[in-house]
């Protein structure tokens, strides 16, 4: 039986497809590096996990603060949290379960 022949065109350049932020918190300068698709990767892993029911403590750093809450929703561009605060998914450097 003949085996089909497959090409995988080599990769011969530097992938660099994450985006660089600084942020600091608390007086301590920290890196992150996380896309735009990576947080959406995270907040999607958070709601489709087994241990998401109806909210998720999460701790989430946007451009302009850190705090921890509950979210119980999404929309295409924003999460909705247990006290009715809308944030939006552009402005998180970060997102975490607790």
């Amino acid at each position: 039986m003949l085996k089909p022949k497959v090409f995988a065109s080599p990769i011969n350049k530097k992938i660099n497809n994450s985006q660089e932020v600084f942020y600091e918190h608390d007086g301590i300068r920290n890196e992150v590096r996380y896309s735009y698709n990576d947080i959406i990767k995270k907040i999607n892993d958070i709601f489709n996990s087994s241990h998401h029911v109806y909210k998720s403590k999460v701790s989430i750093t946007t451009k302009d603060n850190y705090f921890n809450c509950d979210i119980v929703g999404k929309t295409s561009n924003s999460l909705l949290t247990l006290e009715g605060d809308l944030i939006r998914i552009s402005d998180i450097l970060d997102i975490k379960k607790i």
